[in-house]
């Protein structure tokens, strides 16, 4: 392994572009969701020059390269083999070596492995530098016409048990608008299961094959997006960007679950109230359920306590 900088050019279409790749580096590149031609000059450059890349599956990436003619030793960096690389590609960082870190597609560390590797680098202060890239959860967000001034990014949610309800209950309390990743064969259960929760007259956009030929944004209530599922089988990879409970309680203003002063968010009182409704649907114990609410809310545990007897004991 080289431990000096890596000098040089990389071109494409006759156009060349200039890089220098430095020693002892971690470069975290994020590569084409579906599009090669979102593919970076920036990110090809260093994948052709570093040392060496570690990717999640590389005879995934290898395709990758063969289409930009790159050519470069790999090694498989995943979430079964993580913790017993990590402490070799450090060493090789330590000894000068430049690193490029990718995923199957998007950014590194986002739903993907890597933020290990980089939380050794940091506390062995060893640079680590960002090639950025598409995102699919940024991507079905900018697309999805719901609000993005606040959201949170769920990632894949747990499949099955009790911590699959904890997240959904999570999910439905979540005052601003969620991203979340699914795959074809779960949709329509994760649908189903949003549904049940409480959430079937929420507004949802569900971004499949993103930048892809086939490429589709459906726009419609979580319920509608049940009855469509039902009746067309889910393909592709899929995006679900779900409306936040304030835009949901605005648009329903003075007809809705909940009051609402005008332009402004709903009191912690009508939040604890639609939470612990919501925790009640998932089948939620009350421990759970005054647990999210207090973390959502910022009120007195023993208030949203004594709320939450009161709702249990109707049931």
């Amino acid at each position: 392994m080289s431990q000096n900088q890596n000098s040089g050019s990389w071109s494409r279409n006759g156009q060349a572009f200039e890089f220098t790749v430095q020693p002892g580096t971690l470069y975290l590149v994020g590569t084409p969701i579906g599009n090669l031609g979102d593919f970076s000059p920036r990110a090809a450059a260093v994948l052709a020059n570093v040392d060496l890349i570690a990717a999640e599956d590389t005879r995934h990436t290898l395709r990758l390269l063969n289409h930009f003619g790159i050519r470069k030793h790999m090694e498989s960096y995943h979430e079964h083999n993580w913790a017993a690389k990590t402490p070799v590609l450090i060493d090789l960082l330590q000894k000068g070596s430049s690193l490029a870190l990718v995923s199957d597609a998007g950014m590194p560390c986002i739903s993907d492995p890597g933020y290990e590797l980089v939380g050794r680098c940091v506390e062995l202060q060893i640079p680590v530098t960002v090639v950025p890239g598409p995102s699919a959860a940024l991507t079905g967000l900018a697309a999805s016409g719901l609000s993005t001034e606040r959201f949170m990014f769920e990632g894949f949610i747990p499949a099955t048990g009790r911590l699959r309800k904890e997240r959904i209950a999570e999910i439905a309390a979540q005052k601003y608008t969620s991203v979340i990743y699914e795959a074809p064969h779960r949709l329509l259960r994760t649908l189903e299961d949003f549904a049940a929760a409480g959430l079937s007259a929420r507004r949802m956009t569900v971004a499949r094959e993103l930048t892809k030929w086939h490429e589709e944004f459906l726009r419609l209530t979580v319920g509608d997006l049940i009855h469509w599922y039902r009746e067309k089988t889910p393909r592709g990879e899929y995006v679900l960007v779900l409306e936040g409970l304030v835009a949901f309680q605005q648009r329903f203003e003075g007809d809705g679950p909940v009051e609402s002063t005008s332009g402004q968010e709903p009191s912690a009182e009508n939040l604890v109230t639609v939470l612990l409704e919501l925790a009640r649907a998932a089948n939620l114990t009350i421990k759970d359920a005054v647990r999210i609410c207090v973390e959502q809310t910022g009120m007195s545990r023993n208030d949203v306590y004594q709320q939450a007897l009161e709702l249990w004991r109707d049931m």
